[in-house]
């Protein structure tokens, strides 16, 4: 009997039934034309659902060391979101991981040919009105008890709805239906009559949601964008899972800023001799050869450089199972200027896709800067992670496989596999290996920042970059801060920075989950001696599956 394993597949079911959204990303039939409940008693559910796994638990014993990490991982997580909907924290709204774009985005990954797909795609759409209703009815309850978003998200999300719904050209709804297929032909007449109905209620519910937003909840927004120490702690745990020291943490972010623009300056010398890090830039983007001016030959660049990363790597440095070999690159059917990773689906049919948003005024593409962004979002970033998680069925229970997400695990070992591929020789190319550093120092930005605006901390009167020493920190002195230390197109950056705002505590856990990996690397070190492997430290790792970072470091000192 396994207890533990018994209690997860229980959960998993309990969550597919409550979100429809989850079965989407996990490929489980059957839920593809429904929503998820976003009001506030689709929410208890969920959390009632929490709270009894979390008792029967408590109860489990363990049958060994795997159903240990199990159960630790799963409480770790269970007991983190529960705090957060009791708190409140659930109704947020921002700019990229809110119900309104889980919304959007379900349908990026449906299957769009067939006539039962079609017919799924149709009957969520006619859906979208309701899903928003709900959404709506949990904002307005918020706002009655104080909790508003601040309004730069509010507005910037009513911006996202007005973009959705063709602001800015064609409407996403329509060529999502114009793309739909049944036996490689036009759906028939009845069938495309539902598909135009759904999307034109799909555009209705946008539009009435992007109105709700300016003309009820932005006049109750504050200004103000910081949430403040106690709920950005909350976050701060939530998106390591890990309790960490944030004032500690944010001086450490001034410090690895300083050391990564520091080995910028040595690397831009190798591309301009005697040169500074802006015309290094400025000469690799005028080169020719590292320019790619099309969506199309930007996408077909990401997938050669993905393909051959996975056939170099595979049973060199990783063991990399066969159904993880295979990855898609995706462009994004919107242009809001964000890059994910979705995973594969439960059986493999869907393999997990590297997506980019790429902007509307986006001028082309500059390949020495994403290089890394491949390895990031690929192998031996989140593709090997996730997929080697989706994959190891003989060690991992479903809720490990399938629901387990940790964003300092998860983004800590992508950013931690960037530095990797630098130790293990792919940025002999100076070029390359600027955009890697460039990488790095954005991320890095990201936790002075974050950290500095939420908790309204003081900027250090003697910090490197003389940067507004004495002050305390504001959303304008993000955006002055970010520019001056990553090269990012602005509109990009101004989603960048936003997201940050919108989502306290996220940004920093890709640096201060990398920086956690670097030291469970280093303890395994010290434990081993000798003996220690880097192939094995990596393989031992991801068979525990996405964990928190605590959870992650006990069960890395057992093995």
């Amino acid at each position: 009997m396994r207890p533990v394993d018994e209690i997860a597949d229980k959960f998993v079911d309990e969550q597919i039934a409550l979100s429809p959204i989850t079965a989407t990303y996990q490929g489980v039939e059957g839920h593809d034309h429904e929503f998820d409940d976003f009001s506030p008693a689709g929410a208890e559910r969920e959390a009632e659902a929490g709270r009894r796994t979390l008792a029967a638990l408590d109860a489990a014993t363990p049958s060994d060391e795997r159903e240990q990490v199990a159960k630790d991982g799963m409480v770790e997580r269970i007991a983190l979101s529960l705090e957060r909907h009791d708190a409140g924290d659930g109704a947020d709204l921002n700019v990229i991981a809110s119900p309104l774009q889980s919304i959007r985005q379900v349908f990026d990954l449906m299957t769009i040919s067939g006539e039962e797909q079609a017919a799924n795609i149709a009957a969520r759409l006619a859906r979208v009105p309701e899903a928003l209703a709900g959404y709506r009815e949990t904002l307005r309850e918020a706002a009655a008890q104080g909790r508003v978003a601040a309004l730069r998200q509010v507005k910037e999300c009513a911006d996202q709805t007005d973009n959705w719904n063709g602001a800015e050209g064609a409407d996403f709804w329509t060529g999502l239906v114009s793309r739909v297929t049944v036996d490689g032909k036009a759906p028939s007449d009845a069938l495309a009559k539902d598909l135009a109905a759904g999307a034109e209620a799909a555009r209705r519910g946008v539009a009435e949601f992007g109105a709700f937003l300016r003309d009820e909840l932005a006049p109750q927004a504050p200004e103000k964008d910081a949430v403040g120490p106690d709920r950005y702690a909350r976050a701060s745990r939530y998106f390591l899972g890990a309790a960490v020291d944030l004032k500690e943490t944010y001086e450490w972010g001034w410090q690895e800023l300083h050391r990564i623009e520091t080995e910028m300056r040595k690397v831009a010398r190798e591309i301009v001799p005697g040169g500074t890090v802006d015309e290094a830039v400025a000469a690799l983007d005028a080169d020719p050869a590292r320019h790619i001016a099309t969506k199309e030959e930007f996408q077909a660049w990401m997938q050669e450089l993905a393909d051959r990363t996975i056939t170099e790597l595979a049973d060199t440095h990783f063991d990399i199972p066969e159904p993880i070999r295979r990855i898609e690159c995706c462009i994004a059917p919107t242009a809001d200027g964000a890059i994910y990773y979705t995973g594969p689906s439960e059986d493999f049919t869907r393999p997990g896709r590297m997506w980019w948003s790429v902007p509307n005024e986006a001028d082309g593409f500059s390949t020495w800067r994403e290089v890394t962004t491949v390895y990031h979002e690929g192998v031996p970033g989140h593709h090997l992670q996730v997929g080697q998680t989706a994959y190891r069925s003989e060690l991992l229970n479903r809720f490990q496989r399938q629901m387990m997400w940790c964003s300092g695990h998860g983004e800590g070992w992508a950013l931690y596999s960037e530095r990797l591929m630098d130790e293990l020789g792919y940025f002999a190319d100076p070029g390359a290996k600027l955009g890697m550093l460039d990488a790095q120092a954005f991320r890095a930005a990201r936790v002075i920042v974050d950290i500095g605006v939420h908790m309204e901390l003081e900027i250090p009167k003697d910090n490197p970059f003389g940067f507004n020493p004495g002050a305390t920190w504001n959303a304008s002195m993000a955006w002055d801060f970010m520019r001056a230390h990553c090269r990012i197109e602005d509109q990009m950056l101004h989603f960048e920075v936003s997201r940050y705002l919108g989502w306290p505590g996220q940004a920093p856990s890709y640096k201060v989950g990398e920086r956690i990996w670097l030291q469970a690397r280093e303890d395994a070190k010290a434990r081993k001696g000798a003996a220690f492997d880097l192939k094995a430290f990596h393989t031992d790792a991801l068979n525990l599956g996405a964990l928190g970072l605590d959870p992650f470091r006990k069960a890395m000192d057992r093995i």
